[in-house]
């Protein structure tokens, strides 16, 4: 999560609230190698994208600015922006039939909500509208399912310049543009997942300001958190009320977060994991399938919760989004400002590009939660995948460090359905190298790497295993 940004005073009523909990982290399940590896045949292997990050024309066809427009390119790390990005705006045909060739049976995209109503409300653009209904078109004629996420972090500016998320006016502006989604396109587009890792946007763009909108303040957790609980909830109503046969879920970026020290201060690490863990898991899962918060982020909410708000929260759902990459550490340090800090994994392990612990076993560690404290709902692995290491240079093709962590981790996945979890499908990011948000492009986590001067498309090692595997579902041994 955070580092030096949670005054102490958030911090002390957070320590009050984790009291009250008395529940620190305990080890995550033991996880058994599998005793198949092969897939039930209607086990739903997809690829994932999102608009920003892949469509470019950002000023075509009426589309209005977002938040990522306007942050600044001195804080992308290589100073590039998205103006072309892998330019699927014009070359989707080309995409949709790079993900029908590799086998897969769900193509998840998301939709660009400044692209459909420029200024977050108002007039709704039928050019945009139009050309959505032609790539979710062309995804069935190609035989794929699509999944639309409607909200993948390009926040109209507009509505940022009322408040963006800090107001609750963004939440009913948000299911405005739910409603127009569903009502125009569901009669052919019945998947949708209604956020994409709101944790994420709210730590990275309002906490840390690593990520547009690049703000650093901490106070602003709270009522961030809650204002996009109660658009998720807001927008699932309306998908209902708008088609009666849609299929929607949501899609949280959940991680184990763990102990980063040992010695006397064993319970102060305990505590400062616990509280991310409230926070970036619990505060996200609570309110949609529990109707509530623990009580780390109900002492940062405040005055934002109004009452009813956690009955519109609570939504039954059709299906759970996984995203899962790392496990997170935290420690208590008496001398950052809020005590609490994330500190680099344990020495030895084996880390990805972001010097990130991989850690399969997280994942089945997240999945068993959501399986043991959750009811066990239909879920799915919307996201999971590796870097490139960092390099200007375009993506590696024989890529078999790729091969190899998700041959591991699909292993994971696998020894939890076997271990009852309601897991029904995995989708791998990401296609094809793509604008990685700070990271601008020396980060690559495709399965096709891409030309930027000419955007010319060249599949790599792990397209052709990921073909096998999805035709077969069968997972190899290394």
């Amino acid at each position: 999560m955070a580092d030096a940004t949670i005054s102490r005073r958030v911090f002390g009523q957070i320590a009050a609230g984790a009291a009250l909990a008395s529940c620190a982290p305990q080890a995550g399940p033991n996880m058994a190698v599998p005793a198949s590896r092969q897939f039930p045949p209607d086990f739903l292997w997809g690829v994932a994208n999102a608009a920003f990050q892949t469509e470019g024309a950002l000023t075509a066809d009426g589309r209005g600015p977002s938040v990522w427009d306007v942050f600044p390119r001195d804080r992308i790390h290589d100073g590039s922006d998205a103006a072309v990005a892998t330019d699927s705006y014009r070359r989707y045909p080309e995409d949709i039939a790079l993900a029908a060739g590799l086998g897969v049976k769900v193509f998840r995209f998301s939709i660009s909500w400044p692209r459909i109503f420029p200024t977050g409300a108002g007039a709704l653009n039928e050019a945009g509208l139009d050309h959505y209904k032609r790539v979710v078109g062309a995804m069935l004629e190609a035989g794929l399912k699509p999944y639309a996420t409607l909200f993948h972090w390009d926040l109209p500016q507009a509505l940022q310049e009322q408040g963006g998320w800090v107001s609750r006016e963004t939440s009913y502006r948000f299911a405005e543009y739910a409603d127009a989604i569903g009502k125009r396109m569901g009669d052919r587009l019945k998947h949708f997942i209604v956020m994409n890792e709101a944790a994420v946007h709210a730590v990275l763009g309002y906490v840390m300001g690593e990520h547009a909108p690049g703000l650093a303040n901490a106070d602003l957790m709270g009522p961030v958190m809650h204002h996009e609980n109660l658009a998720q909830g807001l927008a699932i109503q309306a998908l209902r009320a708008a088609q009666s046969d849609l299929l929607i879920g949501s899609t949280l970026a959940l991680q184990p977060s763990r102990a980063g020290g040992e010695g006397l201060l064993t319970p102060l690490h305990d505590f400062a994991a616990d509280s991310l863990d409230q926070l970036w898991n619990g505060g996200f899962l609570d309110p949609l399938l529990l109707g509530s918060y623990p009580a780390v982020p109900r002492t940062m909410i405040g005055a934002a919760l109004q009452e009813g708000d956690l009955a519109i929260t609570k939504q039954p759902i059709d299906f759970l989004g996984v995203n899962y990459y790392a496990p997170a550490y935290m420690a208590f340090d008496a001398g950052a400002p809020s005590f609490i800090k994330p500190v680099p994994p344990p020495e030895g392990v084996e880390l990805d590009a972001f010097a990130r612990h991989v850690d399969p076993s997280g994942l089945y560690e997240m999945l068993m939660r959501v399986k043991d404290k959750y009811g066990n709902l239909p879920t799915l692995v919307t996201e999971n995948g590796c870097s490139d290491p960092f390099s200007d240079a375009p993506g590696v093709l024989d890529d078999q460090f790729r091969i190899d962590y998700l041959r591991r981790h699909i292993a994971a996945v696998k020894s939890a359905m076997e271990a009852g979890c309601n897991v029904g499908g995995y989708f791998h990011w990401t296609l094809i190298d793509n604008f990685e948000w700070a990271e601008g492009y020396r980060s690559k986590f495709g399965l096709v790497a891409m030309e930027r001067a000419t955007g010319v498309r060249t599949p790599k090692a792990s397209y052709a295993w990921f073909k096998a595997l999805s035709e077969t579902g069968l997972l190899d041994e290394a």
